[in-house]
């Protein structure tokens, strides 16, 4: 018998931090993307209710954008 591994969204991956950070300006800042694209991704349904992912590209810019904002709360916390 085959047992499939089922992929986890990139929501799931991320539930510990996903209500502490503004998804909005992180799509805005770092894709130049809509609040609605950037939680489509992550729920892994586009508009339409298709099934959609984020690229390997997406994702390391998604990967970049979340060290980018931990070293910048990083540097907050220092000036405290």
């Amino acid at each position: 018998m085959e047992i499939t591994k089922q992929k986890k969204s990139m929501k799931s991956l991320m539930w510990d931090i996903i209500v502490d950070i503004s998804w909005a300006n992180i799509s805005k800042k770092y894709f130049g993307k809509s609040r609605s694209w950037l939680s489509q991704k992550m729920n892994g349904l586009d508009g339409n209710g298709s099934n959609t992912e984020f690229t390997e590209e997406e994702q390391q810019n998604l990967k970049e954008a979340l060290y980018d904002l931990s070293n910048r709360i990083k540097i907050c916390a220092d000036k405290l």
